[in-house]
């Protein structure tokens, strides 16, 4: 599990939990909504916005992102058009974007294959 070795660096452990998912589940790092993102299957599941990650979550898991302190809905419109699925989380809670990173891309993964 990737750790925090900065918290001053974000960016960073964004770029490791990426590297990380890319090496174990095949995640590809990518561009949309004009951020750096990952996606899985050809679908975004998790970005880095403001500092902060963001994931496509569904039930418990989206619920326990939002209630996170500084977590909200994420729009990259920046126009109040959140993304009710995507939840942006700061970097104060950094230690959990793996967790929530893993969760989401087995969201999307489960969601592309029932397609």
């Amino acid at each position: 599990m990737t750790e925090p070795t900065d918290p001053e660096n974000p960016h960073e452990l964004y770029q490791r939990i990426g590297l990380e998912m890319a090496n174990t589940y095949q995640a590809v790092p990518s561009k949309m909504f004009g951020l750096e993102c990952l996606k899985i299957d050809g679908k975004m599941f998790a970005g880095f916005s403001e500092g902060g990650m963001v994931f496509k979550l569904t039930g418990d898991a989206h619920r326990e992102a939002l209630a996170l302190e500084g977590s909200k809905l994420f729009d990259p419109s920046k126009q109040n058009r959140a993304m009710k699925a995507w939840v942006q989380v700061t970097a104060a809670h950094a230690q959990s974007w793996h967790q929530f990173a893993e969760k989401s891309l087995e969201f999307v993964r489960d969601t592309v294959k029932r397609k």
